[in-house]
């Protein structure tokens, strides 16, 4: 069996072009950058600099500490970090290419980085999996919605320019942690079976994937496992005859439990345990901004992206999706059960 490709000739023609005239570029990643933002740019930059590119990778906030551990992550530069940022701008303004992996819209930066990429004279290349890709602000855009992830776009693209021979454990290590992260350790968006023989490639590299399992899911501290169990047992509550699930925390909670940054991950998808549950909305105060976080996990035929897109300025996946409400924790409460209730009769 072998990978089909997704780059038609042309379009393998026009990337090889596109890289061969860039000497500097620069990958983006999305906010709150998750395991696939981090992996696909993690494993791209590899291959860019086995091209003798000079390569800078800028995420507009940092990474969950979980993530920290990826081969080459202390090189990643954070816009928000002070000692970062005048060398992300400097990168981003000196630029020849500017590649956005794991975002469909700039508006998925933050708006600082976005002026910067706007203002940049450089061809953008996008290689993402979202739905609905803003063609307009990019050079090319290699968009498949269908693909597990944009790691695995990464992998595809790589391969299809003759580049898998030269990957490295540490890039094939990246590229199978953003695969994990995004389906959830293969629990979904992984019925391709296609996916499976990428891991097989990326196998034959020799990485530990037990490892990379235990580093990203196996990594917490008491406090995480506390806050977990107080959110279970006081914030959880059931909507449409236990078919629906919101919870939502405060600034306040996530001081007292001692919250870091990626605490949160995978809280979303606990309600769905539940016989019956369809559909679970996580709601929490931000801790930079005053804006209201909201992440959306639902099963089946129930579409995630549709409620976020309708209810919280936001999408992404039919069954992983999230967006943001300018409003109190209270205000977001109420919009989540409005939400429920508008969709109850699919729930």
């Amino acid at each position: 069996m072998e990978l089909t490709p997704i780059l038609s000739p042309s379009e393998l023609m026009r990337l090889m072009q596109l890289l061969k005239n860039a000497k500097r570029v620069v990958i983006l990643g999305h906010s709150s950058p998750d395991g696939d933002a981090m992996g696909s740019a993690l494993g791209w930059s590899e291959y860019l600099r086995h091209l003798g590119k000079h390569v800078t990778i800028v995420m507009p906030n940092p990474a969950a500490d979980f993530l920290k551990w990826l081969p080459g992550a202390q090189y990643v530069l954070y816009y928000t970090e002070a000692e970062h940022q005048q060398r992300a701008r400097r990168a981003i303004q000196e630029a020849d290419l500017i590649c956005c992996l794991d975002f469909n819209q700039l508006s998925r930066l933050r708006d600082d980085v976005r002026l910067l990429v706007e203002k940049s004279k450089a061809p953008r290349l996008m290689i993402d999996h979202h739905l609905e890709p803003d063609t307009e602000a990019m050079t090319m855009v290699i968009s498949r919605p269908k693909a597990s992830s944009a790691s695995e776009l990464v992998f595809r693209v790589i391969n299809e320019l003759g580049g898998y021979g030269q990957m490295s454990r540490s890039g094939a290590c990246c590229i199978y942690c953003g695969i994990m992260t995004d389906t959830g350790a293969f629990a979904f968006n992984s019925s391709d079976p296609e996916v499976y023989l990428i891991v097989a490639m990326l196998l034959a590299k020799g990485i530990d994937k037990d490892k990379i399992y235990r580093n990203v899911f196996h990594c917490f501290s008491t406090h995480r496992l506390k806050f977990w169990g107080y959110m279970l047992h006081e914030k959880l509550n059931f909507y449409a005859g236990g078919r629906a699930a919101i919870m939502s925390y405060n600034r306040e909670e996530m001081k007292e439990y001692k919250y870091i940054r990626g605490d949160a991950e995978g809280l979303v998808n606990q309600p769905l345990q539940v016989r019956g549950c369809r559909l679970s909305i996580c709601l929490r105060e931000d801790t930079e901004l005053d804006v209201i976080r909201v992440s959306l996990r639902s099963v089946d035929d129930v579409p995630c992206n549709e409620i976020s897109a309708e209810f919280f300025n936001g999408g992404g996946h039919k069954n992983a999706s999230g967006g943001e409400l300018h409003c109190t924790l209270e205000e977001a409460i109420k919009v989540a059960e409005q939400a429920i209730e508008k969709y109850r009769d699919i729930l």
